[in-house]
């Protein structure tokens, strides 16, 4: 009898999955626990293993088809075996009507308007990403047709919907964004198709530069006290295995300066302020086909040693593509540090819904001028004899933020916390546990 394979369970909040690629194709052999289909998960893409060992026999959900958790997705069986679609439980008979769908051409939805229908039983339950696709749009899914089970509104459905409120907007809006996105390569071009991360993160930033007005302050850091630390604490991390980097020195001063600021540590409702209870703080890991995001969870309560093996290890397990899709979600604030390739000064986009983001420049030794005490009055601007230049390893933070929900003074204030955090760096505190 024919063994089906399912679409797997890769989270605990995950409820769907989209098949990226199919590694096998019908007819072709192969063995138990072999890799037989990449699937897609937001930014994750993870390889399914074969539940049996035998051939190919039919393939339900095509490249690029969206299917619930445990939905049938395929079947591997003898060479000649068919499947008997009488034979199914109902429940499998569903799967394959379902999933057999995601094979015919989708038609693009962008020049439709979408029929207003009747909210169907058994669409109450939401997934997480229909859920913060939806409020980030302030879309009102009793208005958005759903084809998942029972009605139930899919991100393929919240997505086509999106599309077609396109129409509304200004033809000249319309214009821009079709010379953009829909253009065909000329002769002189050569089309490289996007990846399912290049198409996720497209699709995250855009989303993020419409939904939040985006300022950015910038403040430069003394980072003489934290490369002091460093350079004598970096052997004996070394000796527990734990590269001891520049980034867990920042997510500290970032996770205690997020506690006296809570507002940084929230996101944006339509009925207010939502104040996150803990501080999450992703931190943004470069890829060959571009970045994720996995998350500290609790990083205010975490020792300097416990956020840099943590550090460590998701950006080990990010560039093997082994994290899982719960690692990259819930967190409250992130950290991109731009300065590795060298790069003084960003302008980070937001990492939706969040309130702020923190760009880290490269650190770099400059001349600096210290003025000793001066009579009060003299302006301290004005040149002293008691002014000295001494070379120290300073560092551009560039603040990134919701408008809507922070103004410059609390913007600044919060970021003059993290430069002072860094420049009076204490490492008591954080070796004590993260108080």
């Amino acid at each position: 009898m024919p063994t089906p394979v399912k679409m797997p369970q890769l989270g605990e909040t995950v409820f769907e999955g989209t098949v990226a690629r199919w590694l096998k194709r019908p007819g072709d052999a192969v063995e138990r626990q072999e890799p037989l289909l990449d699937i897609s998960t937001d930014k994750i893409d993870t390889e399914v293993p074969a539940p049996a060992a035998g051939v190919l026999l039919e393939i339900l959900a095509a490249e690029g088809a969206t299917v619930e958790v445990g939905a049938t997705i395929a079947y591997i069986g003898d060479e000649g075996e068919s499947v008997d679609r009488t034979a199914l439980t109902p429940e499998a008979a569903e799967d394959v009507a379902h999933a057999a769908d995601s094979l015919q051409p989708t038609r693009s939805r962008r020049a439709e308007e979408p029929a207003p229908v009747e909210k169907p039983a058994g669409r109450a339950f939401v997934s997480p990403v229909v859920a913060r696709i939806s409020a980030e749009n302030s879309i009102d899914l009793a208005e958005v047709k759903g084809t998942g089970r029972q009605g139930r509104v899919t991100r393929k459905d919240l997505l086509a919907f999106i599309d077609a409120r396109k129409r509304q907007l200004p033809a000249q809006a319309a214009q821009t964004d079709a010379a953009q996105t829909d253009a065909s390569p000329s002769e002189d071009e050569l089309l490289q198709p996007h990846s399912t991360m290049r198409k996720a993160i497209a699709e995250h930033m855009v989303r993020s530069v419409r939904t939040s007005p985006h300022v950015v302050t910038v403040h430069e850091a003394d980072m003489t006290a934290v490369v002091r630390h460093r350079a004598e604490r970096k052997e004996s991390f070394a000796q527990k295995e734990i590269s001891l980097t520049f980034t867990p020195y920042f997510v500290a001063a970032v996770a205690s300066a997020l506690r006296r600021h809570p507002t940084v540590n929230s996101r944006w409702t339509d009925a207010g302020l939502a104040l996150s209870r803990h501080i999450h703080v992703g931190v943004a890991v470069s890829l060959p086909d571009g970045l994720v995001v996995p998350v500290i969870r609790d990083a205010d309560e975490r020792s300097l040693q416990e956020l840099a093996r943590s550090v460590n290890d998701l950006a080990d397990r990010a560039r093997r593509g082994a994290l899982t899709p719960d690692e990259l979600r819930g967190g409250t604030f992130t950290l991109t540090n731009h300065g590795v390739g060298g790069s003084l000064l960003g302008t980070p986009i937001i990492n939706q819904p969040q309130a702020a983001i923190l760009g880290i420049g490269n650190i770099t030794k400059r001349a600096v001028v210290r003025s000793g005490p001066v009579a009060p009055a003299v302006d301290p601007l004005l040149p002293s004899a008691d002014d000295t230049i001494s070379i120290r390893p300073m560092c551009y933070l560039s603040f990134a933020f919701d408008h809507r929900i922070l103004d410059g003074l609390g913007a600044d204030r919060f970021l003059v916390d993290v430069v002072t955090r860094l420049e009076e760096f204490d490492a008591s505190p954080l070796e004590e546990g993260g108080k």
